[in-house]
Parts: C-alpha cells; sequence; structure tokens
C-alpha cells in the first residue's frame, strides 16, 4: 500500500507541476465514493445535468434489471444520448480510464516500432495490478504492447508506453489536457492506468466520450475489438493472451453479444466493475458504460448487455434527453453548462455529493516549475487539513484508503508461458 500511495502522490504532484495552477487542484479524496458533477460539468444538455433516470419518448427502460450508479445509452453515430442514469456522476473508473491512455498515445508510435524494456519502466507498476506478463530485457512491439493493454488491461504495458511517451507525469498531464479538449470536464487522471488513486475519477458521460472518439481511429477499434492473441514470452516463447471483455469473448457464462465491437472493461475491488461496450445491429452503433453495478461478477455485463437490447429495440423512438459534444480541436463549440435541477447523483443509487472543486477548472498546460510544484504540494496539505477538521467538527469519517486493486474472483487466469514467465493478474 506504501508504494501505491507514493505513486499517487507522484502523479498529482507531477500533473500539478506540469498541467495546472494552484488553485485548480482537486483535494486528494478516497476513489470510492461517488461525487456529484457540480453545474459547471453538465456538458451534453440540461436533462443530463439531473440526478436518476432520464429518458424520453421510448419504451420503458428495464429499470428493474439495472443497479448500477450511473449508466448511460448514446448512439455513436449522431452523439445523442437516449438515455442515462446519473451521467455525470463521478466515481473511479478503474480500467476504462485506459481508453483516455489509448485515444492520448496510441498515435504516437508505429505499431511495428520495437522497444526493449528496462526495469525502471515497469518498477512503478502499483502493487495488485492487472498485468499482462511483461518482462524487463524483452524486445515488444508497440503492437503487442497495446494487446497487453486492450485484452488483459495489463499496467504493466501502460507504464511501458507511457515511459515511451517521456514519463508517468507528462502522460497524465496530458490525458487530462485530452480529456479538457473532448470537453469530458467530470474526469480528474492521477494516474495512465485507472488504478485506484484517490481523486481520479470520471463519469458514464465521459467515458463514453471516450470511447466515442477513440473507436473513430481504426487501430484503437482493431486493438479493443481483438479476442486472442499471441504474446511474447522471451526468445521464441510466446504465450496466449484472451480479452477480459467477457460479451466479447462469451468467457464465464455469458454469451458473445451479437454485433458487438468493444470497448473496454474495469475491474478493482474498491472501484467494481465498469463497462463501455459498443455494438452495431443494421447499420446503427449504440455506445453503452455501466458504472459499479450492485453486486455480481457478470451484472456490468448484463447491464450493458440489457441496455443495448433497448437501445436497439426501443432507441429509434427515444427523443435525446441531451448530445455527445464534439472536442474543441475538431471543431466542437465550448458547451454552455446546464445547471443542474437536482443533484447528480441522486436517485436509488446516488453517492453522497463532493465540495471539492469541480474537475472543470482542471485547465491545459504543459510546463511547470519547482515554485509551482512547492506552492502546490503546500496548498494541497492545507486543504486537506481544513477538510479533515471539518470532518471532525461535523461527526463524519474520512472514507476508506484505495486498496490494491485485486484479480476479479470469477475471471480466468491468463495462460501463461510454460517456463514460467509472464504474471497475470486481473
Amino acid at each position: 500500500m506504501r508504494e501505491s500511495t507514493r505513486l499517487s502522490r507522484r502523479a498529482v504532484l507531477g500533473l500539478t507541476a506540469a498541467a495546472l495552477p494552484t488553485s485548480a487542484v482537486l483535494p486528494l479524496t478516497a476513489a470510492a465514493p461517488a461525487h456529484a458533477a457540480s453545474p459547471a460539468t453538465a456538458i451534453g444538455g440540461e436533462r443530463l445535468a439531473r440526478g436518476g433516470l432520464q429518458v424520453d419518448g421510448a419504451a420503458a427502460v428495464p429499470t428493474k434489471l439495472l443497479t448500477a450508479r450511473a449508466w448511460l445509452v448514446a448512439d455513436g453515430t449522431t452523439g445523442e444520448v437516449l438515455a442515462s442514469f446519473n451521467a455525470h456522476q463521478r466515481l473511479a473508473p478503474a480500467s476504462t480510464l485506459k481508453m483516455l491512455f489509448a485515444d492520448t498515445v496510441l498515435k504516437k508510435f508505429d505499431r511495428t516500432e520495437k522497444y526493449t524494456v528496462k526495469d525502471s519502466d515497469i518498477s512503478d507498476v502499483p502493487a495488485g495490478s492487472s498485468l499482462v506478463g511483461i518482462k524487463a530485457g524483452i524486445t515488444y512491439t508497440v503492437e503487442q504492447l497495446w494487446q497487453g493493454v486492450f485484452l488483459r488491461s495489463g499496467n504493466d504495458a501502460v507504464h511501458v508506453l507511457a515511459h515511451m511517451n517521456g514519463g508517468i507525469a507528462k502522460t497524465v498531464a496530458e490525458m487530462q489536457a485530452r480529456a479538457q479538449d473532448l470537453q469530458a470536464l467530470d474526469t480528474h487522471v492521477v494516474s495512465p492506468d485507472g488504478f485506484d488513486h484517490p481523486g481520479q475519477l470520471s463519469s458514464a458521460y465521459d467515458l463514453t466520450l471516450f470511447a466515442r472518439h477513440g473507436l473513430a481511429d481504426p487501430d484503437f477499434r482493431g486493438y479493443c475489438g481483438t479476442r486472442i492473441a499471441n504474446f511474447p514470452a522471451g526468445g521464441k516463447k510466446t504465450f496466449q493472451i484472451q480479452n477480459t471483455d467477457r460479451l466479447l469473448t462469451g468467457a464465464w457464462g455469458l454469451k458473445t453479444y451479437d454485433g458487438l465491437i468493444g470497448v473496454k472493461n474495469g475491474y478493482t475491488s474498491h472501484a467494481g466493475n465498469t463497462f463501455t461496450g459498443a455494438a452495431t445491429r443494421d447499420g446503427r452503433t449504440l455506445l453503452v458504460t455501466v458504472m459499479h453495478p450492485a453486486t455480481g461478477s457478470n451484472a456490468v455485463y448484463e447491464q450493458t448487455a440489457a441496455l443495448l437490447d433497448w437501445g436497439f429495440t426501443h432507441g429509434r423512438t427515444a427523443r435525446p434527453v441531451g448530445a455527445l459534444v464534439k472536442p474543441l480541436s475538431e471543431g466542437g463549440a465550448a458547451a454552455s453548462p446546464a445547471r443542474a435541477r437536482g443533484r447528480a447523483g441522486g436517485g436509488r443509487c446516488g453517492g453522497r455529493a463532493a465540495k471539492g472543486p469541480s474537475a472543470a477548472r482542471l485547465v491545459e498546460g504543459a510546463a511547470g516549475t519547482a515554485a509551482l510544484l512547492a506552492a502546490a504540494g503546500g496548498f494541497l496539505l492545507r486543504r486537506r487539513r481544513r477538510a479533515v477538521e471539518a470532518r471532525e467538527a461535523s461527526g463524519t469519517h474520512r472514507p476508506p484508503a484505495p486498496r490494491a486493486a485485486e484479480p476479479d474472483p470469477q475471471e480466468p487466469p491468463a495462460p501463461t508461458d510454460p517456463s514460467g514467465g509472464g504474471r497475470h493478474r486481473r
């Protein structure tokens, strides 16, 4: 746990120095509790600023099957949001945040480029991470590294690519800048892998933005739809890796979903399950994001499938309740924030509202100085001290510190190299 905490602090301060003024720093809060979106983050329309179920003009959404704290259904072509529940509620994203990592870094390296991994490239991977089994001294192609990211959700593959990109702090700053450009203002990036660091948050709306933008890239689309691949084990040896997306592979008692094209799942013992899925039927593509179902290892996939079924069956008659906005860099207009009528995060699955500053205050930047870093560190300490004093005065308790990610107990173990190489945890 100590190692994870150090990494979190370094990543936050690195991001602060590289991209943020001290007034924009978010307080370090535990990853699990829900945070209501402030009016400034309710991008996509006034309806999406509201908590609870938002749907109009279509047959009833299968709410009896849905236990997720937040979800969203959108048309992948038009960007229309067909239905949502707590669209902007800020929750721990787990490995679905890797969609933003891929969208930020994917085009920087040719897929045929080769890289020999150093010990330092994987020494900062948090203990308990999901791993594809990368070893120092082995040479991998960029394509293989991305297969490790998408198929096995390997934090080791993420860290290698991040170090190739100039380091963890630089990559985090670039991811935050990309989120800002995509107008994903509920998202606060602390690490590139989605691990449970304090303050690492996103929303069903933002994750759907990441998926839609990523799927427009053929390489992104190809990686997230790959079911199996052979991965280097050293020398001429390889071992097979399988995608952990159960709707894509049909693992653990689930049927493959007809027309599924990706995108990315996530799980940690602290954050629970998250998933963004996309499917195409009869020329129509739908995107569904489901975050934090109440129970069950398969629940996130079952609820995604139910929402996809609803979208393909009834979605054509639904009147949009919002829209996925375009990136600013691609001609999108800066969205006019809608003022929420009721808390995002309300309703039967709602979480407690956060009083900290909104992620909308995160701003793009590239350079920092030692003075700024020191000022940011002092700012964080003062904010944390005041938060502790306020909690003590009100009789409330601080949420528990995040635990290391653990393998999904129902996730099949990854095949390993017969020689013993390749550590795999999911």
